[in-house]
């Protein structure tokens, strides 16, 4: 499955990694994914579901994080079963991806733990996808090494995400050319189009966001020459968990696709 879906994912279609932040609840995942499926069907394009099961850098801890990994995973397998769709989800300790990967079909490694050498090899020793989330401190030249680690574990199949960087206190800013600096290094690139529009830690204790520039992000990303689109989305964002402001609304996910295929 991971190779054959690695194939599709170098092909010259493009391909979306979709869902809500967080799994919030398992009703939250069946609405998003038979919105995904539907759109699938109609546009003939390759979708991974994603959720995860726990967000573990959430700027306050008071905040929700999730269901936790064991009931996580039941979840996504689920949804795969269910639906038909591949599953991806972020891992953020080097134990977590054995226990996942009967499962999840990608491992998603988060920004800020994109050099995180044990983690980043217990991911690739599953033989599973992984997706390298690029740091806001990064700059695209620089995941050549966190790339690195992965193949030398003798896994090849690699995915770089660009998601902006750090532009003083608050905010992020994308330099697009972060993706053709990554696409040099022979990997599928994706923008990361819903968090690029975060207000890090921006709106008291909790993270902002401008989901507006989200389409234009996704152009932008496009005319750059990028493989894949990551779009969180929720069917009401300003009831998520987590990062509602840069959530696209389910109801406009269809159209933004329609523009990028």
């Amino acid at each position: 499955m991971s190779q054959e879906l690695y194939q599709k994912l170098t092909s010259d279609k493009p391909f979306f990694i979709v869902g809500p932040c967080v799994m919030e609840s398992m009703d939250l995942l069946h609405k998003v994914a038979k919105e995904l499926v539907s759109i699938k069907d109609e546009l003939g394009v390759e979708i991974i579901f994603k959720s995860s099961f726990d967000k573990a850098n959430r700027t306050s801890a008071s905040a929700k994080r999730g269901p936790g990994l064991e009931e996580g995973k039941e979840w996504l397998k689920e949804i795969k079963t269910t639906y038909n769709l591949p599953v991806t989800t972020d891992v953020h300790e080097s134990y977590q991806p054995k226990l996942l990967e009967e499962v999840v079909d990608i491992m998603q490694i988060p920004a800020f733990l994109c050099r995180q050498t044990d983690l980043l090899l217990a991911a690739a020793e599953t033989g599973k996808i992984v997706n390298i989330k690029k740091a806001q401190f990064l700059s695209g030249e620089d995941m050549l090494y966190p790339s690195q680690k992965v193949v030398q574990a003798g896994n090849k199949q690699v995915m770089l995400t660009e998601r902006g960087n750090m532009y003083g206190y608050n905010n992020l800013v994308v330099d697009f050319r972060n993706i053709p600096d990554m696409l040099q290094l022979g990997f599928p690139v994706v923008m990361d189009c819903t968090h690029s529009v975060q207000r890090p830690g921006g709106a008291g204790g909790k993270t902002g966001g401008n989901r507006e520039f989200v389409p234009g992000m996704a152009l932008a990303a496009k005319a750059f020459g990028a493989n894949g689109y990551f779009l969180e989305t929720h069917p009401n964002p300003e009831e998520a968990w987590s990062d509602g402001p840069n959530q696209l609304y389910l109801k406009d996910l269809r159209d933004l696709i329609k523009k990028l295929v």
